[in-house]
């Protein structure tokens, strides 16, 4: 049993040796990966608070726009009511 846990502890030390092992020029790689990922997803963020607040904008112009309709629609028919009004006052006569 020893023999066997042995063949296999070195099998795995070699294995992990030939698998070799990360150089500072591979952290350097990964750490300017992760610099680069980093300001990206701050570039990303910012860009996503931009359109944010011009959807904002954009609704409070909205409201203001629907708001104008709906006054313009009521003055609308308010002056057919008093024209119709008007035009059977004159049919009457």
């Amino acid at each position: 049993m020893v023999k066997i846990v042995s063949k296999v502890a070195i099998l795995v030390l070699a294995a992990g040796l030939a698998g070799g092992c990360a150089t500072q020029g591979d952290l350097d790689a990964v750490r300017a990966d992760l610099s680069r990922t980093d300001k990206k997803a701050d570039d990303a963020a910012a860009a996503a608070a931009s359109a944010m607040a011009a959807a904002e904008r954009a609704e409070e112009k909205a409201g203001a726009a629907e708001s104008a309709a709906m006054r313009a629609a009521s003055a609308a028919e308010e002056a057919n009511s008093k024209l119709d009004r008007m035009f059977k006052h004159s049919m009457m006569k």
